[in-house]
């Protein structure tokens, strides 16, 4: 009998999402020696549909500079920037980067192309200072997209509201802009007829990740959101707008379809459903999860999928008739429900709670990001007061081993599901 391990579909998409990564930083490490500049983007209103209609190598620096730290190369590169003058309290992804491009673009994986135009919107207040550094590097020109973000939480509005639409129309006017400046970088022509193209592969691949996500509503679950969903996060950013991007994620769902169908999770036995809260811890990554999947815990949902994801978690689709209008419309959607992923987790957890069937919540603060982290401690004091769900607080970073200490994390871990099956031991003899 066949065993699921050997099944063509078994972890397709790792494979496969795999080989895309490698593809994009071969492309990179050739448009570098070719002499190419890139676009300098980010997961939070990356507007990639418009960078590929005019050819351009296209970067994500949060994501290669947490690579450094999957391939324990990060070390050093942190070390440098710190010698040059930047603060140990500064974003990992900033630091490795600089040094990275002090390097003249030597990364582990390949040479990156020099920055030639930064894309940055104000969804982190990270975005500004890290663009700047290239200005002072390179005179790396930027294009800063300003997005009003909601209120305050709960306050968010929608197509046909008087003041979306007036905010859309701010945002479609620096979309413009953004058209304006990259004919001047690049000489060519907005073609429109390709945004249509790379805005459709954009609702393909949206609509797939979307399903995707809601088969982690069943037990068991079809993919471990903080590893699995890491990879595939990747995917969905640097494939954006492609044809390669959209067949990626359609297959991906192939197999999560098959997986359910079947009965299959992505472990042997799911005793646990817990949802993850903040960024990953890269320098430990899978041992990290393992501290979790010891015992038997499986993340099957993230804010992180949310907010790294561009928004594509909300499958929202662009209107091809009207392509820069609705394309001004979903990244006003997009980066204020990124920005409010991040501000509001608890909202996250309240809103899924009971479709996920979650036992526990892992809350992790990371030193590097304070974007990501700040309030984290009074949103778990939130979600205890109106939930009965345990949570974990548990501090690390994502980019530097420093700072994290396996063994006080693991007590802690240890701990948090021993309250866990204590609390299921005592339902189940009150149930008795």
């Amino acid at each position: 009998m066949e065993s699921k391990k050997d099944h063509e579909m078994w972890r397709r998409g790792n494979r496969e999402g795999s080989e895309l990564f490698k593809k994009w930083f071969e492309n990179l490490d050739a448009a570098a020696e070719a002499g190419e500049v890139g676009a300098y983007v980010f997961v939070m209103g990356s507007l990639t549909e418009i960078l590929n209609t005019f050819d351009l190598p296209i970067i994500f620096p949060e994501i290669t500079s947490l690579n450094t730290a999957i391939r324990h190369e990060a070390a050093d590169l942190l070390n440098e920037a710190e010698d040059h003058g930047y603060s140990p309290d500064i974003c990992g992804y900033v630091k490795s980067d600089y040094a990275v491009q002090n390097r003249d673009g030597q990364h582990p994986m390949g040479k990156l192309p020099k920055p030639g135009l930064a894309l940055l919107t104000n969804a982190c207040n990270t975005y500004l200072k890290w663009g700047e550094i290239w200005e002072r590097m390179f005179e790396t020109p930027l294009f800063t997209i300003d997005v009003p973000g909601t209120r305050e939480k709960g306050t968010q509005t929608w197509p046909g509201d008087e003041q979306f639409e007036r905010e859309k129309r701010y945002v479609r006017a620096q979309i413009d802009e953004l058209i304006e400046t990259c004919e001047k970088i690049t000489g060519q022509k907005f073609d429109i007829n390709k945004l249509r193209e790379t805005l459709e592969y954009s609702n393909r691949m949206s609509a797939a990740w979307k399903q995707i996500l809601e088969f982690n509503k069943a037990s068991p679950s079809v993919f471990n959101a903080l590893t699995d969903g890491t990879a595939y996060l990747g995917v969905n950013n640097i494939m954006r707008g492609t044809k390669e991007g959209a067949e990626y994620f359609e297959r991906l769902l192939e197999e999560k379809k098959w997986m359910h169908d079947n009965g299959i999770g992505i472990v042997e036995e799911e005793k646990h459903r817990l949802a993850f809260i903040g960024v990953p811890c890269y320098p430990i990554f899978r041992e990290f999860n393992n501290l979790f999947s010891d015992w038997g815990g499986v993340f099957v949902t993230s804010t992180y999928l949310w907010f790294a994801s561009g928004g594509n978690n909300l499958g929202f689709q662009y209107d091809l008739e009207n392509p820069l209008d609705s394309l001004a419309e979903v990244t006003l959607i997009h980066v204020r429900d990124a920005m409010d992923s991040m501000f509001h987790p608890e909202q996250i957890i309240y809103d899924n709670m009971e479709e996920y069937g979650l036992e526990g919540v892992v809350y992790h603060p990371i030193k590097s990001c304070r974007t990501s982290s700040t309030g984290l401690a009074d949103n778990r004091r939130a979600l205890m007061e109106a939930t009965e769900l345990p949570s974990l607080f548990i501090e690390s970073d994502m980019m530097d081993k420093r700072v994290i200490s396996i063994a006080p994390m693991k007590n802690r871990i240890d701990a948090f599901f021993e309250g866990i099956e204590m609390r299921k031991a005592a339902k189940l003899q009150e149930a008795n």
